[in-house]
Order: C-alpha cells, then sequence, then structure tokens
C-alpha cells in the first residue's frame, strides 16, 4: 500500500513538472508571437509614414492599402496574443489589470486603433483607382505621426511596468 502511494506521488509530482514547464513554455511561445506582432504592426506604420505624401498616384494607393491590411492583421494579432497573456497565460490577470501603466498602454492602443481609422478608409476607398493623382487629405499624414508618437510610449510603460512601477500598494488596501 506504501509503495503504491508513494508511486502515485512520484507520477503526480511528476506530470505537475511537465505541466510547469509546458505553461511556461506557452507562455514563451505566446509572447514571442505578441513581439513579432507588434514589430510587424510598427515596421507597417513607419512605412505608411514614409509612403504618404500631399498627392499619390494609383500604383502608390494599392501599395498603401496593401501595407495597411498588413497594419490592421498586426494589429489584431497585437490584441489577440496581448489578451492571451492577459487572461490565460503568465502572471494573473489581476496583475496587470490593477496597474495603472497597463491601463495606459492599453487605452494607447484602443486611441491608436480609432485614429488609424480615417486613414484606413481613406486607402480602402483609393485601393482600386487607377488615376494618376490622388490628393491625400492634409489630416491623413498628422494622424500617421500621431500614430507612431502613441505607438513609441507603449513600449515605455511597458518597460516601467517591467520594473514594477504602477502596482498599487495592496497590504494598505482592505479591499483586496
Amino acid at each position: 500500500m506504501a509503495e503504491a502511494y508513494q508511486e502515485s506521488v512520484g507520477i503526480f509530482i511528476y506530470l505537475s513538472r511537465i505541466s510547469s514547464i509546458i505553461v511556461h513554455m506557452l507562455y514563451i511561445v505566446f509572447r514571442y508571437l505578441h513581439f513579432i506582432a507588434i514589430f510587424g504592426l510598427a515596421g507597417a506604420l513607419v512605412i505608411e509614414n514614409m509612403a504618404i505624401k500631399p498627392t499619390i498616384n494609383g500604383e502608390d494607393a494599392k501599395n498603401l492599402a496593401k501595407v495597411d491590411v498588413v497594419y490592421g492583421i498586426c494589429a489584431f494579432l497585437v490584441f489577440a496574443f496581448g489578451l492571451v497573456l492577459w487572461l490565460w497565460i503568465g502572471r494573473p490577470s489581476e496583475f496587470y489589470s490593477v496597474n495603472s501603466l497597463f491601463q495606459a498602454k492599453i487605452l494607447l492602443f484602443i486611441i491608436i486603433a480609432l485614429i488609424s481609422a480615417y486613414p484606413t478608409s481613406f486607402f480602402v476607398k483609393h485601393r482600386k483607382s487607377d488615376a494618376e493623382t490622388i490628393s491625400v487629405p492634409h489630416l491623413i499624414p498628422i494622424l500617421l505621426k500621431v500614430e507612431l508618437f502613441l505607438l513609441l510610449i507603449i513600449p515605455i510603460l511597458a518597460y516601467l511596468m517591467a520594473r514594477g512601477i504602477g502596482i498599487p500598494d495592496l497590504s494598505s488596501n482592505s479591499s483586496y
């Protein structure tokens, strides 16, 4: 009886270690995928900023629309992988949810998504155009620059979060 108990405890410990390793590996994979999507998003936004001019031709409009599709896909992937990391893998979701810097990161991401709607609608509208010249509204290059600026703030907030800044002192608050 004692041998069977020891064997079952040994199997439990072994399975527990394997489970822990798998969860850690999933964390690493999703973190890596999150970073790749972030780099893709930033790269597409830089390309849009470099390619936009006061007037573009039909070919430029097609290319900008393609880059904007990459931007949109990467934004969705950043959101999806970030959501997985926040809610299911890694630290408990409460660790992030109560952090004011994390909330600021989410807010900036939402603002960037909202700002990108107007340039995206312009690119979609002109993606099939064969016009020699297409006048780009003055607001679009400004919005693209604002998006890039706001995107540059997010890694600073992530760095500060990694240093423990933004986490409230839960010991003095009895509601937690």
